[in-house]
């Protein structure tokens, strides 16, 4: 008896200790993360976290504490030095103080070069570049305003006029076309010449400039790796450029040029796109551009799957798109020239209630595959052989979970962060502490879950899409938390789609977390993320809060909300099942 009231006691005061810990104070502070920051914004934030019964001031003045101990303050600053004490004062006393400086110094407006020189040289497309006779380089430099720019001696620039949103004198433009046989495109950089009579100076371009012969033979490439992809253009934002598609393995591509190390493609007369060069093994020259007649013509299905196969004779380029309200699979095959005469379609067939072509251009082969119900539940493309094979996903035959395999993406993990929150949480921790209560939920109601990591442990994008294209869910979930540089005013839920065959599963996701009593972020479409790019299955990004903002942190903190809320993803998950099951037909 003795030994275990001791060990209560013991116990007691460890308790206490803890207790006591908790309330000693500290400063912890996420933004910004250094002491000193020079910033060309007036408005900045202090954002951290203390102990959750501190008080804290900034600059003696006292500020709001969340109940997690976060705080997120905005500041004004002046121009020059703005220097700040942060202070937290624990229950007995006992204080810690950090000092922050900003030094904020008003952007100056770019000013025109005053003496005689070359400011700066740009080319667009920027980089080294692999060009063909036709192919256009827009060139901008900015130097002493009056004078006269060439480049090379084949093209002489205009001097911008003073007004509108040109501000400034001395901004000189003008497009070239390359030439057969260019003899100012030879592999180095193109000389820009600054002259004003008297005066002449040259300087290089940036960026090497390669021509292509138009008598050699053409180039051709074949993709490789497990996901290769094509871009609409050289556009960047933090998602990368904007995607026109996966493509199979060993589909042969028309070089046509390359920038940087990204090829262009023709995919017909009047489209090309871009391919990252580590996709592509070139062919021998003399390998012939992609094209091919079309052959038989095949519409069957099996126990799970209904298929569209068309013969071809080489594996040509595609691009594929979803079209809803009729719910249609559009295919345009890039080389192709119809020479099919009948297409044999049987009875075996569930979910493709018809299909057809049209030769909308010399080069352009469009499939339309008409569904039998109107809510697309995925589909692939990709090659047997040469053989075009279309796999089409059935919808489920009734309400409910209980038949359905999920996948739950938890996203970051190990050395991939994400977002980290005012008192220090990373997304990683949170996404993967909503997947697991998702999971739970799931599981619940009877069905399969799929989950991309169950610990902290890293998984590259690429290998979450084609693990989970082995896999083949019925759906996919992809939890994250967002964050902003606007700790207070941006927060809230939001769901993300790229295909809008899937915007109602992101959309009736997106309508149940909002019944937890969320700001409204959007439901956000076109999303370039890598879980929103498969066509296989349904799948939606759920930015489930802001982890930026100390409220939604305060909100993803507590168990309990994370159980709300992956209770709320699995009633739009059935919601989104119940109205596309067999019943609703087209």
């Amino acid at each position: 008896m003795m030994k275990r009231t001791g060990g209560c006691l013991l116990l007691a005061a460890m308790l206490a200790a803890t207790a006591n810990a908790q309330d000693r104070s500290f400063l912890r502070l996420t933004q910004p993360g250094k002491q000193n920051n020079p910033v060309t914004t007036a408005r900045q934030y202090l954002v951290g976290s203390t102990c959750t019964s501190c008080t804290l001031y900034v600059n003696d003045e006292p500020q709001k504490v969340y109940p997690t101990g976060a705080f997120a303050i905005e500041v004004a600053l002046d121009e020059g030095n703005n220097v700040y004490q942060i202070k937290a004062k624990g229950p007995e006393g006992d204080s810690v103080q950090r000092t922050i400086s900003f030094s904020y110094n008003i952007p100056q407006p770019a000013q025109p070069v005053s003496n005689f020189s070359i400011g700066s040289i740009q080319t667009f497309p920027e980089g080294n570049l692999t060009l063909a006779p036709g192919d256009m380089i827009r060139f901008r430099v900015k130097a002493i305003p009056g004078a006269k720019v060439t480049v090379g001696d084949r093209l002489t620039l205009h001097e911008l006029p003073v007004g509108g949103s040109q501000q400034m004198p001395g901004i000189y433009q003008g497009t070239y076309t390359v030439q057969c046989a260019d003899p100012m495109i030879d592999g180095g950089p193109i000389t820009v010449i600054l002259s004003n009579g008297e005066q002449q100076l040259r300087r290089p371009t940036p960026g090497r400039f390669t021509l292509t012969d138009p008598e050699a033979q053409p180039l051709v490439g074949k993709t490789r790796g497990d996901a290769p992809f094509l871009k609409y253009g050289l556009g960047e934002d933090r998602l990368g450029g904007a995607r026109a598609g996966y493509l199979d393995t060993g589909v042969l591509v028309n070089i046509t040029g390359k920038v940087d190390g990204d090829y262009r493609v023709k995919l017909s007369k009047n489209f090309s796109a871009y391919i990252p060069q580590e996709m592509v093994q070139l062919m021998p020259a003399g390998t012939f551009p992609p094209s091919s007649l079309t052959g038989s013509w095949r519409v069957w299905g099996d126990d799970k799957f209904d298929y569209l196969t068309v013969a071809l004779t080489q594996k040509l380029p595609y691009r594929t798109t979803q079209q809803p309200d009729p719910a249609r699979i559009v295919i345009d095959v890039y080389g192709a020239t119809a020479n099919t005469n009948w297409i044999t379609q049987l009875e075996n067939t569930r979910e493709i209630k018809n299909v057809w072509y049209e030769q909308v251009e010399d080069d352009i082969l469009r499939v339309t595959i008409e569904l039998q119900h109107k809510q697309h539940w995925g589909h692939q493309v990709y090659y047997n052989g040469s053989q075009l094979t279309v796999k089409v996903k059935r919808p489920p035959s009734q309400p409910g979970l209980g038949n359905l395999t999920i996948a739950v993406d938890a996203g970051h993990g190990g050395s991939n962060t994400g977002a980290r929150g005012p008192t220090g949480v990373y997304e990683k921790e949170m996404a993967l502490a909503v997947a697991t209560e998702l999971q739970r939920a799931l599981r619940a109601e009877g069905a399969q879950v799929l989950m991309t990591r169950v610990n902290d442990s890293y998984v590259d994008n690429n290998y979450r899409i084609t693990s989970y294209r082995e896999k083949d869910p019925d759906l996919l979930v992809s939890i994250h938390l967002n964050s902003s540089s606007d700790p207070i005013r941006i927060k809230g839920t939001s769901t993300y789609y790229k295909h809008i065959g899937f915007r109602p599963l992101s959309e009736l996701i997106y309508k149940r977390m909002l019944e937890l009593g969320l700001q409204e972020f959007g439901n956000v479409g076109s999303f370039n993320f890598a879980l929103n790019s498969p066509t296989e299955y349904p799948n939606v990004l759920v930015e489930t809060l802001f982890l930026s903002n100390p409220e939604d942190e305060m909100k993803i903190l507590d168990p309990g909300f994370r159980r709300e809320m992956a209770d709320k993803i699995v009633l739009g998950i059935k919601d989104f099942v119940a109205a596309s099951a067999t019943g609703e037909r087209q």
